[in-house]
């Protein structure tokens, strides 16, 4: 069950972002530098007793690792509510949580969700190869196939995609062996015609997608290849709107112009990175929203619905503030969950 629901969570945040209906957002108006605080703020205080976010699929209770991850992603490029990304990484070593997302290490292994582990490990200064018992990095390094690529280990099927490889890249990289160099290639040759790349690997036709892109733009950038993720940067840059936004489906939205507004200021790109952030600053409820609502980050201008906001604010934190995926780190973070100043 928690290995469907896994793969279903992929599916509607990672590719298929859901469009929702609701009233505007009400414009931050607080201090500029105070925003990304207020937002992670607002995220800390939508957590599962303070340490996990949750899905309900119909009626029933999921942990939601992946979102929870995401927060502690948020917590450390705003620097703040680091008592709530530490109690985030302990749930993720609970044994049940930690198999029920990576695979067994056995006979279920999931490339993807053992290389976002082993990075949050990582950012919150822990040791990826001794977490909650397992070497992550090994498990992650033994996934790697002779093409390059990294693949799942599971009777359900290799569902390993172009998030899960930029994301072991990153992860290794950060260790003193470094990233494989076939693992590099592997997103080279995965590159489209036009410039960018694609989430579903292997497949007939290239399409190229905003939110892999950028990560894999991060993966080629901390791995020194700043030459080879060029095109795919300009792709970004040719399909970034007017508004500074960026598209899933269609539809400008927090998320994908998060995390691609991360990737532009990682390749020095700074004034489309400006206006990313200029545009997911203008989804951020501000001090003439319900209390409640103050910070958060809606997922695009329909307003804030509570079913997408804690993924949008924690992905389009990302697009305001802090270091890329190579260098993140809650080091020197504040505790606590600051609140919209109004």
């Amino acid at each position: 069950m928690v290995r469907s629901l896994r793969h279903l969570s992929l599916v509607a945040t990672g590719v298929l972002l859901t469009v929702t209906m609701g009233a505007a957002p009400a414009a931050a108006t607080g201090h500029p530098t105070t925003r990304p605080d207020a937002a992670a703020g607002w995220l800390a205080r939508q957590m599962v007793d303070g340490e996990r976010f949750e899905v309900d699929f119909g009626g029933m209770i999921f942990p939601d690792q992946g979102l929870t991850i995401d927060a502690i992603f948020a917590f450390a490029a705003a620097k703040t509510a680091n008592d709530y990304g530490s109690r985030a990484l302990t749930w993720l070593a609970r044994p049940e949580i930690l198999s029920g997302y990576t695979g067994d290490g056995v006979t279920e292994s999931y490339s993807g969700s053992t290389a976002k582990l082993a990075l949050a490990v990582q950012v919150r200064g822990g040791n990826p190869a001794s977490f909650g018992g397992q070497d992550l990095l090994a498990r992650l390094r033994a996934l790697l196939t002779p093409s390059g690529r990294f693949s799942d280990r599971s009777e359900f099927g290799d569902f390993s995609n172009m998030f899960g490889q930029s994301l072991a890249i990153i992860a290794l990289e950060r260790t003193a062996a470094g990233a494989p160099e076939s693992a590099v290639s592997f997103v080279v040759a995965s590159r489209c015609a036009d410039g960018g790349f694609p989430v579903f690997l292997g497949e007939a036709t290239c399409t190229s997608d905003t939110d892999a892109t950028a990560l894999a733009v991060q993966a080629l950038i901390a791995t020194g290849n700043r030459a080879q993720a060029a095109p795919a940067v300009q792709w970004l840059l040719s399909v970034q709107g007017p508004d500074g936004s960026f598209s899933a489906l269609g539809t400008p939205n927090a998320n994908s112009t998060g995390v691609a507004g991360q990737a532009l200021r990682e390749a020095l790109r700074l004034a489309a990175a400006a206006k990313a952030r200029q545009f997911v600053l203008s989804l951020q409820s501000g001090c003439s929203a319900p209390s409640a609502q103050r910070g958060a980050i809606a997922f695009d201008a329909t307003g804030f619905d509570p079913a997408t906001a804690a993924r949008a604010t924690a992905q389009g934190i990302l697009g305001l503030t802090g270091p890329g995926l190579r260098h993140l780190t809650s080091a020197g973070s504040s505790s606590g969950a600051p609140s919209l100043t109004c």
